[in-house]
């Protein structure tokens, strides 16, 4: 759950999951230093409005992508 957190590696091509905000930033400080329980974090971190994200962590993985086009905004 954290392990990213404490700079863990890992050999993962992929990771997928829910994209934390700076409050979950915080539970997961809270629950490192020992203050909040797992319980308490997982009651804590329910997400209110739902995210998404996909991490391309090797060179390997990028190669799964194709580019479709851009789009400059200004």
């Amino acid at each position: 759950m954290i392990d990213c957190r404490n700079g863990t590696t890992h050999d993962y091509d992929i990771v997928i999951g829910a994209m934390a905000n700076d409050q979950i930033y915080n539970y997961i400080a809270d629950y490192i230093d020992g203050v909040i329980t797992r319980d308490q974090f997982w009651s804590l971190a329910k997400f209110k409005y739902p995210t998404h994200q996909i991490n391309f962590c090797s060179t390997e993985a990028l190669k799964c992508l194709d580019f479709a086009s851009a789009e400059e905004v200004s």
